[in-house]
């Protein structure tokens, strides 16, 4: 390419001296999409219509959580923005731990009640309400929290003085917008009068959550005791949140059997289709597109006719993954238990909103399949929990150690849990003298989550279908053992000749949108799989070109390696890069990893503004930023 000139309409700069085989294939295959959706003039198919469906009246439910507080005698509650279920899990400990201080508490989801009558609180003696808050996006709140977010933002006179707060926020520094979620509760309950009765809490999941959650719980406690003038009960033994009932003569077409919502959802399809009611997608294609190399970078059509899903360039699809029918079996052998027992684990609170910690009634293997993550390593307090069970007191030692805040104990979990990834079923292996009862362990485990891809295709070219581009993980651990992605091999297991394999899926929506005017130029970054959401990109700046549209300049920078684009974008063409984003109003795109690419490539602009432009360090990085307030310059991106 030469350097002094981009060339016109679409182009992909791919800068690599190695030029591996997967380079050249991925490249020649991006050149023979654009001149498929160049050639090709099939119409889109029509989605049919859906009769209408006699749905039930909704059932009344309590919206206010004051009248619940009452009637149950809590006086702490604990409201959680959660994404991926980690801010509800903490959201479930803390709700847990006040039994030991001689309170109630409840875990709450701020989408089911009226966050209007946080000014009621201070009518419940020695009230509290703790946030956890977790961060989306880029500084977004969570799908859960969008209305309280909302409710803050709009409710200018609202008097909080009688309220006591404190937050937790969850995060991750790698993105630019660290913690703002959690940041701006904990700022604007303070000026709404509120008070607050502990600091606020920053969990960092670039570094260690758990670790930041333990340190600013063992402090929060005590400061909450002070407060109210109350003391822990000293009691450290195991608090159950259900209880076991095990069902001998239950109708199986009773029972769940991985549906996440509605029983027998996957069998009877009703739209709309979201996160607790997924369509199964017909998987139609699923072909490796690499030749050579260890990786194995996967390519998968999902089928959504007659679903009436609308997507976006650019928006995500989520998948719910199921877990390797080989780990639930060896589960089942450690534990010594029958799988396929049906059992209901019912919540003690009977007031609680959350009956169950997944659809009951169902099997344990159904459980440990479908609602349960088995493959990532336990959080501290699953650790402290089981302890119990250890008939050795060395392991009932360590594993209380693992979840304290001491030095020696963070360092433990650290080196045996965390850096050697064990997993449940590695732990159980490695610690004979450990026998958990299964009903407890189920208890415990957090929630198996959707997975999240950016969608590979343009819906203008492809109504009734779905693009995922992805690498399978596997990986070797320091203990010998071989760990696989749950999603990703679940996914390249899924067949397509004489099989009819389903994915159950739904859409989340994106703010990584292509520009409205299509004459805008776009430069899109992404190294790796970075190149997906750009593949849809591609399509539809194609498929405008088709219509007849006035397109602008399409870039593409691709490389294996993030460090090749840095250097590429730095010394090759910052020229005509600058000229395209400050004459011609090109919008930016960055899709990949945030922990490193990200943060280069914003340099290599910072750079670019400074020697093309002329700038200073501050007027560049000023720049960039007004780039990004604008959407001028959106980024999706992974840690």
């Amino acid at each position: 390419v030469d350097a002094q000139r981009i060339p016109h309409p679409f182009i992909s700069v791919e800068y690599n001296p190695l030029f591996s085989h997967l380079d050249l294939f991925l490249f020649s295959l991006i050149i023979g999409l654009v001149v498929y959706w160049f050639m090709s003039r099939k119409k889109p198919e029509p989605i049919p219509e859906f009769k209408k469906l006699d749905t039930p009246a909704p059932s009344t439910r309590e919206t206010s959580f004051i009248e619940k507080m009452k009637k149950t005698g809590k006086n702490i509650i604990v409201f959680y923005g959660s994404q991926t279920g980690t801010a509800e899990e903490f959201a479930n400990r803390l709700a847990k731990d006040a039994q030991r201080y001689g309170m109630k508490g409840m875990a709450a989801d701020p989408e089911e009640y009226s966050m209007g009558e946080l000014s009621r609180l201070s009518e419940i003696p020695n009230a509290l309400a703790i946030f956890c808050m977790a961060t989306y996006g880029e500084g977004d709140p969570t799908d859960n929290a969008q209305d309280f977010y909302d409710w803050l933002q709009e409710n200018d006179d609202e008097d909080l003085s009688g309220l006591n707060f404190t937050v937790f926020a969850l995060g991750n520094k790698t993105y630019e917008h660290y913690n703002a979620m959690g940041k701006y509760v904990d700022k604007r309950l303070e000026d709404l009068g509120a008070k607050r009765i502990f600091d606020l809490g920053l969990g960092d999941d670039d570094g260690n959550l758990e670790e930041d959650f333990i340190s600013w719980r063992e402090q929060f406690w005590p400061a909450v005791c002070e407060h109210f003038g109350v003391e822990a009960s000293g009691d450290e033994s195991s608090i159950r949140q259900y209880e076991l009932k095990v069902h001998t003569d239950l109708n199986m077409n009773k029972v769940y059997t991985g549906e996440i919502g509605r029983l027998k959802s996957f069998e009877v399809q009703k739209p709309p289709f979201d996160s607790k009611n997924p369509f199964l997608a017909t998987v139609t294609v699923n072909r490796r597109l690499n030749k050579g190399g260890d990786r194995h970078l996967m390519h998968l059509e999902l089928d959504i006719t007659g679903s009436k899903i609308r997507y976006e360039s650019g928006d995500h699809v989520a998948v719910f993954p199921t877990n390797d029918s080989a780990l639930v079996n060896k589960l089942g052998e450690v534990l010594g238990v029958d799988l396929d027992v049906v059992i209901s684990l019912n919540n003690l609170d009977e007031e609680s909103n959350k009956k169950h910690p997944f659809p009951c009634p169902t099997t344990y293997r159904t459980a440990l399949t479908h609602y349960l993550d088995i493959t990532n390593p336990p959080r501290t307090n699953v650790l402290y929990e089981l302890a119990q069970y250890a008939s050795d007191p060395k392991d009932q030692e360590n594993m209380r150690k693992m979840a304290s805040s001491s030095p020696e104990g963070k360092s433990l979990y650290q080196n045996w849990v965390l850096d050697a990834c064990r997993n449940i079923l590695a732990i159980l292996e490695d610690m004979p003298s450990l026998k958990p009862p299964i009903d407890h362990l189920c208890e415990l485990l957090p929630r198996l989550q959707a997975r999240y891809y950016s969608i590979a295709s343009s819906s203008k070219v492809h109504p009734n279908s779905i693009h995922i581009c992805a690498v399978v993980v596997e990986y070797q651990t320091k203990t010998g053992r071989v760990n696989k992605g749950v999603a990703t091999n679940w996914l390249k297991n899924k067949l397509v000749n004489g099989h009819k394999s389903t994915v159950p899926m739904y859409i989340r929506k994106s703010q990584f949108r292509l520009p409205f005017k299509a004459s805008n130029p776009v430069i899109m970054i992404g190294p790796g799989t970075g190149i997906a959401p750009f593949m849809g990109f591609i399509q539809e700046r194609g498929w405008l070109k088709q219509q007849g549209k006035e397109v602008g300049e399409t870039v593409m920078f691709f490389a294996m390696q993030h460090f090749l684009l840095f250097s590429f974008l730095l010394s090759k063409l910052k020229e005509p890069i600058w000229k395209l984003i400050h004459s011609e109003n090109a919008h930016i795109y960055i899709c990949g990893d945030a922990r490193n690419m990200a943060k280069d490539v914003q340099l290599a602009f910072y750079e670019i503004a400074e020697e093309v432009g002329g700038m200073t360090r501050t007027q560049a990085t000023d720049y960039v930023k007004k780039l990004m307030t604008k959407g001028r310059y959106s980024q999706d991106v992974w840690s």
